[in-house]
């Protein structure tokens, strides 16, 4: 039995840190805290997916498009696919239909400048949807989503009660870096955990999912955290622990969206 492996990375950039703050631009070092992903955490990453052939799926902010276009062209030069991160990064349930709305066509908008290619995927910032968000979704044509941590398996994402055709492939806190390693002085309670720990407890969780049928393991991570070198470290004994099991395989989001969507519209088909 082999297990699909969905790594994904949220190039959030300095997105992550002046959302949510209308002072950032006046906070230099608030903000050089995301300036590290696509200037230095990115280069690294993407030079260790290149060493072991791995494709993979960043979620990106259109307003980082549009800042940072050599990260955008070293992330298609290596033949990753980048999909809908919203524009700004704001979180959704704080921006009323409208404001979600314009997120939402603003940030497809540079996806489609910069790539030439419509997005097909969406993960929310933050983690978290709205009553209009799965309509959004529909609206401009998005087939695969990931943002529940309802399962480890890929299901067809409900909206009040009716089952869309968007696929869901859903992750878990447990398997993100920011858990685990986003620190700032300025975010109280905030602790960073040893690589050597983060590392135990992938493999941990890849040990366990591997042998249940119809799973997938999906990392979720942002090179402004997973870039420094002792995280990256915990990164690669993973990769190097999935590798050496010998029953797993490599896949963007859209080939495994695409590979479960068939059997979930049937299943779906022939229970209505």
């Amino acid at each position: 039995m082999t297990t699909p492996v969905l790594l994904t990375f949220d190039l959030d950039a300095e997105q992550l840190w002046s959302a949510r703050d209308p002072d950032s631009e006046n906070k230099p070092v608030w903000l050089s805290q995301g300036t590290y992903g696509p200037n230095v955490g990115l280069p690294r990453v993407l030079g260790l997916l290149s060493r072991y052939d791995i494709p993979v799926t960043f979620f990106i902010p259109g307003k980082v498009i549009e800042n940072h276009p050599r990260a955008i062209e070293s992330i298609l030069e290596a033949g990753h696919e980048i999909e809908h991160h919203s524009h700004t990064h704001k979180w959704s349930d704080e921006l009323g239909a409208a404001g979600e709305l314009e997120e939402f066509e603003r940030g497809y908008d540079a996806i489609v400048r910069a790539t030439g290619r419509k997005p097909r995927g969406w993960r929310s910032p933050a983690g978290e949807l709205t009553a209009h968000s799965i309509g959004y979704m529909e609206r401009f044509g998005l087939d695969f989503s990931s943002n529940l941590f309802d399962s480890d398996s890929a299901h067809l994402l409900a909206d009040r009660g009716r089952i869309t055709d968007i696929v869901e492939l859903p992750f878990a806190w447990v398997l993100d870096d920011a858990p685990f390693f986003l620190y700032s002085n300025r975010l109280p309670g905030r602790t960073m955990s040893a690589p050597s720990a983060v590392a135990e407890s992938w493999m941990r969780e890849w040990d366990g999912i591997s042998t249940e049928a119809g799973t997938h393991y999906m990392l979720a991570m942002h090179p402004q955290v997973i870039g420094r070198h002792s995280r990256l470290w915990a990164l690669e004994q993973t990769i190097n622990h999935i590798v050496e099991s010998g029953n797993a395989e490599f896949l963007r989001c859209s080939a495994y969206a695409d590979r479960v969507r068939p059997g979930l519209l049937e299943e779906r088909n022939n229970a209505s």
